[in-house]
């Protein structure tokens, strides 16, 4: 996919040479590597900032949900559902 950026500050353009220089790679090399990495730290940042809380009141906000689920679907169905509406998130080992 090909896009045009424009107004993109001078002292953006330079930093972003500048590295592009230090690791001998392309200007727009440089450019696609300084965007997967924000985008990816953006990512894991946004989601930390919304989950970020800790064991205990997660454990607290678990005890205090159990046995409150009503809900007439089959366990199946059910299932499937929470599948299908899954969004990114930290892992979690069960």
């Amino acid at each position: 996919m090909n896009i045009t950026v424009r107004n993109i500050p001078e002292e953006v353009i330079e930093k972003i040479r500048t590295l592009s220089k230090m690791e001998k790679r392309s200007l727009n090399s440089e450019i696609l590597l300084v965007l997967e990495k924000g985008t990816r730290e953006e990512l894991h940042h946004r989601f930390d900032i919304k989950r970020n809380i800790s064991k205990s009141a997660q454990i607290d906000i678990w005890e205090k949900l159990s046995n409150q689920w009503q809900d007439e679907r089959p366990t199946d169905d059910i299932i499937k559902d929470i599948y299908e509406n899954r969004t990114l998130g930290r892992e979690v080992k069960l």
